[in-house]
């Protein structure tokens, strides 16, 4: 029998440098395309020299009629196989992204309303009647506004099929270059770092909240009940450093929308406290200028805590740090992911001034001039305890997820950086796969991932050790990421990406917020400083207790 040539298609891969998820798409696109040549060439291909001396007999000729059919259905199955295989992928390779508005909404949220709006009673405490409702709302219009322009720097170019910054600090390379780059990242890092420290104070604080409310319910409201915060903080520190082990930003959406609905039940707690106090008092506490000068506090302290108060509220409104970092979990066009975070940061301001005002103005109207800086944990309630508890149990949760959608980034960032300083480190690229036992699925273990982000759980824990201050933390971050992450960066790439002439009224208008921003976020980061300095006069490390 003579033996048939076999048509080849000769195209030759060149190497691969990307991400995995590239690299995998690049293989499937060769394989698609390959599919597409093969069929045509054997469809069209010339017969063989021997092909006229097997036609002289039938069964040479269903041979032949096999052997071709057989061939065109293994490349036709091929040909749809890659094409399904393309399906699961995006249009830069990456994989296909699942997110809605819903779930980014659920994100914002989650790193919105966090233990930032505990402390909003004191803040208006501060302020007073006017001037704290009028604060918040004009920091959700900004934050809002800002917050939109900074959603159209997701894509450069085209809205639709323009290239993607996948990070806050990819836009700003993108749209100003330069040094800018460079400082935008160390001031989004170090904010997102700053955010870790809050979050794992304000947690166990909670913590000892609940061990202080079951003391007081036992050994009366007068009892001391001290309680040490450091074992809480380590306790929280081993919970995330195992879900600091999910790989990325796009997997945690169901710890968002957990974290999201503790939000939502502490919140409400406070607020129905904060009304069964108003009803119980018979009447509202507080002043229209806020908590008075005399034996409570001097007129250089008020001055500082209404400054240290704007730092609360904008730290409690503050997410644009990682707004980019959720636009890049939306699923792809139509419509553009500009469109769908437009109306999942309405959809999320909204709801977060709604329930910021509510259980701000609350819990001033309950304490007056003595709202606590925490309002769940500073102890203005103590019954019931037991509803205390589920309210405290609840803010730990929704931290637990707000640390990694704060962290994610930061996590992706680092790795980022060393698979491109050490690209054939198999210690930085390898991971090993480990099927889970109760799944049919596999997690994939990377030793690099597992080590560098259990050293920074590590350290985020130790540093809250050694500044337990909350209020003042909380302040000082707000201050510190609010104008230039939040105001300054949006602004400048939105007067880049729609070209608006220097000196114009819509140019000179947007730098008179940024300015009036900047002012804000001086004034709030000089009296959270002040907060912190007073505090250190009377600190033990380690020693913190509540």
């Amino acid at each position: 029998m003579n033996h048939h040539r076999i048509w080849q298609l000769n195209m030759p891969i060149a190497p691969l440098h990307g991400t995995p998820q590239s690299n995998t798409r690049e293989v499937h696109i060769f394989l698609f395309y390959s599919a597409r040549l093969l069929s045509c060439s054997v469809k069209s291909s010339p017969p063989s020299e021997e092909m006229p001396k097997m036609e002289e007999t039938g069964a040479a000729k269903y041979y032949q009629q096999a052997r071709l059919g057989s061939m065109d259905v293994s490349i036709e199955l091929g040909r749809q196989h890659a094409l399904e295989s393309l399906e699961s992928f995006d249009d830069d390779g990456r994989m296909k992204r699942t997110g809605n508005m819903w779930t980014a909404s659920a994100h914002i949220i989650t790193a919105v309303i966090g233990s930032g709006v505990l402390s909003l009673a004191w803040a208006i405490a501060q302020l007073g009647w006017v001037a704290g409702p009028v604060v918040m709302i004009l920091f959700a219009f900004v934050i809002y506004y800002t917050s939109s322009l900074l959603t159209d720097c997701y894509r450069t170019g085209d809205p639709i099929s323009g290239k993607r910054n996948y990070t806050y600090t990819d836009a700003v390379t993108s749209y100003l270059g330069g040094v800018k780059v460079k400082l935008c990242g160390f001031i989004q890092y170090a904010n997102l770092f700053g955010v870790a420290i809050g979050y794992t104070i304000a947690s166990s604080i909670s913590m000892t909240a609940i061990r202080r409310s079951n003391c007081f319910h036992e050994k009366g409201h007068k009892s001391p009940c001290h309680v040490s915060s450091t074992p809480y903080m380590i306790i929280f520190g081993v919970v995330e450093i195992i879900f600091s082990q999910i790989p990325d930003f796009d997997q945690i959406w169901w710890l968002s929308i957990v974290a999201a609905v503790m939000s939502f039940t502490y919140s409400s707690i406070g607020l129905a406290l904060g009304i069964v106090q108003v009803i119980a008092n018979g009447g509202i506490s507080g002043s229209l200028t806020g908590i008075s000068v005399g034996s409570a506090v001097t007129e250089t302290q008020k001055v500082w805590r209404s400054l240290q108060a704007f730092g609360d509220i904008a730290f409690a409104y503050s997410y644009s740090m990682i707004l980019i970092e959720i636009q890049d979990t939306i699923k792809s066009p139509p419509p553009s992911e500009a469109k769908v975070m437009k109306k999942a940061t309405l959809l999320s301001v909204a709801v977060t001034t709604f329930f910021y005002i509510l259980c701000g103005c609350m819990g001033y109207a309950a304490f007056g001039d003595e709202a606590p800086g925490n309002l769940l944990t500073g102890f203005g309630f103590y019954n019931p305890f037991w509803l205390l508890d589920i309210a405290n149990a609840a803010i730990v949760i929704h931290l637990v997820g707000a640390y990694q959608v704060y962290c994610q980034p930061l996590f992706a960032f680092i790795e980022k950086w060393a698979s491109q300083a050490w690209p054939g480190n198999e210690f930085i690229s390898k991971e090993i796969r480990i099927k889970l036992p109760v799944s049919s699925k596999s997690y994939n273990l990377s030793l690099f991932r597992l080590l560098w982000r259990t050293a920074f759980v590590i350290i985020t824990t130790i540093i809250s050790m050694l500044l337990p201050f909350f209020n003042d933390i909380v302040g000082l971050l707000g201050a510190l990421g609010f104008w230039p992450l939040t105001v300054y960066f949006p602004i400048e790439m939105y007067i880049v990406q729609k070209k608006v002439p220097k000196w114009s009224m819509k140019w000179f208008c947007l730098q008179i917020l940024s300015m009036a921003c900047l002012v804000v976020s001086i004034a709030a980061a000089v009296g959270s400083i002040a907060g912190v300095v007073s505090d250190l006069k009377v600190f033990r490390p380690f020693k913190s207790s509540y």
